[in-house]
C-alpha cells in the first residue's frame, strides 16, 4: 500500500515538472544540440569537386587551420577584441558610475541611453556609421566647412575603424554588468575610506574597483566572445582589411562554398568561448550575469 502510495505522489510530482519542463527541452534539443551536433560532424567531412559536403571522415579541416595566414587572422582577431574590451572598460565605467550613483530622474534617462540602441538592429546603425566616416559623410563636410582639412580624409577601412564600429556595438554590454556592479557598492564603506584619510584616488583603486571587480569581468567576457564573431562589423567598416573569425566563417560558408572548413572554425570560436566563460567560472563569476 505505501508502494502504491508513493508511487502515485512519485507521479503527482513528476508529470507537472514535464509538463513544464519538457517543451523547452525539446526546444533546447532541436535548435540548439542538433544543429550544434550537425555542425561538429560537418567539420569532419569534406568536400568533392563540386563543392558537395561528402560525410567522409577527415581531420584535414582542422589540420588547415595552423596556415599562417589563419593564424594572422586569429592574432588580428584577438587584438581587435582586447583593444574593443579597454575601450569599453574606460568609456563604459565612468558612464556606469554615473548611472548608479544619481539618484534623481535623470537616472532612468541615463539607463534608457543604454537600451535605446538594442531597439535598432546593428546593422543599420554600422551602415550609418559608414555613411558619417565616408568621404562624402557629414564628418568630412564638417571638416571642410570649417576649414580644418582641405580635402575629404578616408576614414574607412582600416583597424581602427573596425575597433569604433565594435566598441560602439558592444559598449552596452559592458555597462550593464558595470552598472550593476556598482549599484551593490556599500556606500558606507566609501564613508569609512573617506573618513579614515584617503583620498579619491586611493578609495577608487583599493575599495570601489576591487568590489566591482566582478562587473568587469563579466563584461569583458561578454564584449571579448562576440567581437571574435561580429564580421559584419569587419566587412562594412574595415573593407576586408581587419579579418576577424567569423569574417572566415562567413566566407567559407559564402564565397568558399567550404562548409566543412568554416564549420571547423564554428568548432574553433566555439570551444574559446566555452574555455573564457570556464574561466570566469573558476574565477568565481557569476554565470547569471552571463546568462548561463
Amino acid at each position: 500500500m505505501a508502494k502504491k502510495h508513493s508511487k502515485h505522489e512519485w507521479k503527482s510530482n513528476t508529470l507537472p515538472a514535464l509538463v513544464m519542463v519538457g517543451p523547452v527541452t525539446l526546444l533546447l534539443v532541436f535548435l540548439i544540440a542538433i544543429p550544434l551536433l550537425y555542425v561538429g560532424v560537418m567539420s569532419f567531412c569534406s568536400t568533392d569537386q563540386y563543392y558537395n559536403v561528402v560525410f567522409e571522415f577527415t581531420t584535414a579541416n582542422y589540420a588547415k587551420l595552423v596556415s599562417p595566414e589563419y593564424i594572422r587572422i586569429y592574432g588580428q582577431s584577438i587584438l581587435i577584441a582586447l583593444m574593443t574590451t579597454i575601450l569599453c572598460i574606460l568609456i563604459g565605467y565612468p558612464f556606469s558610475y554615473i548611472i548608479a550613483r544619481t539618484k534623481s530622474k535623470r537616472k532612468q534617462l541615463l539607463y534608457m541611453l543604454v537600451i535605446i540602441p538594442f531597439w535598432t538592429n546593428s546593422l543599420i546603425r554600422i551602415y550609418g556609421w559608414r555613411t558619417f566616416l565616408g568621404t562624402n559623410g557629414w564628418l568630412n563636410t564638417a571638416l571642410q566647412f570649417l576649414h580644418v582639412i582641405d580635402e575629404p580624409i578616408n576614414f574607412l577601412y582600416n583597424r581602427g575603424t573596425t575597433i569604433l564600429g565594435m566598441v560602439y556595438c558592444l559598449i552596452p554590454f559592458m555597462i550593464l554588468p558595470l552598472y550593476t556592479a556598482i549599484e551593490k557598492l556599500d556606500g558606507s564603506l566609501l564613508e569609512a575610506s573617506s573618513d579614515l584619510g584617503a583620498r579619491p584616488v586611493s578609495t577608487f583603486f583599493e575599495v570601489i574597483l576591487p568590489m566591482t571587480s566582478s562587473g568587469i569581468f563579466s563584461g569583458s567576457i561578454m564584449v571579448f566572445i562576440p567581437c571574435l564573431g561580429y564580421f559584419f562589423v569587419s566587412n562594412i567598416l574595415g573593407g576586408g582589411n581587419s579579418d576577424v573569425i567569423g569574417n572566415l566563417i562567413e566566407r567559407q560558408f559564402k564565397s568558399g562554398n567550404n562548409w566543412p572548413l568554416g564549420a571547423a572554425l564554428s568548432i574553433i570560436l566555439i570551444v574559446i568561448t566555452l574555455i573564457l566563460v570556464k574561466i570566469y567560472q573558476k574565477a568565481g563569476g557569476d554565470m547569471d550575469s552571463l546568462g548561463v
